[in-house]
């Protein structure tokens, strides 16, 4: 059974940084079960939405428009751990943030269906 478990969140004014984690078990990035790792968000009164994507095996990585530049997604496969560089914070940026895995060979990049092992998610708040 996937596990995955996010850290990370806070509360931080505008044009701050704060680095999520997703600490992943129940698998091995090693025998490539997991292809498509990827980071979303929800903000209340709206729908999830992708923030950022990356292919597990390859390495290529994939942002949604709205924070282009200003996050990074990247893996540590020694330590089944998935993170989210977020600099340059908006108040826009508010929301729960959701670690997710999918075991599918071709995902449609931000479309939650796709991605079939969740976290529990974690609280990202920015506000002056």
């Amino acid at each position: 059974q996937v596990q995955l478990v996010e850290s990370g969140g806070g509360s931080v004014q505008p044009g701050g940084s704060l680095r999520l984690s997703c600490a992943a078990s129940g698998y091995t990035y090693s025998i490539y079960s997991i292809y498509y790792m990827a980071w979303f968000r929800q903000a209340p009164g709206k729908e999830r939405e992708g923030v950022a994507t990356i292919y597990t095996i390859g390495g290529s990585t994939y942002y949604a428009d709205s924070v282009k530049g200003r996050f990074t997604i990247s893996q540590d496969n020694a330590k089944n751990t998935l993170y989210l560089q977020m600099n340059s914070l908006k108040p826009e940026d508010t929301g729960i943030y959701y670690c997710a895995g999918s075991s599918r060979h071709t995902v449609v990049v931000g479309r939650a269906a796709d991605f079939g092992y969740w976290g529990q998610g974690t609280q990202v708040t920015v506000s002056s």
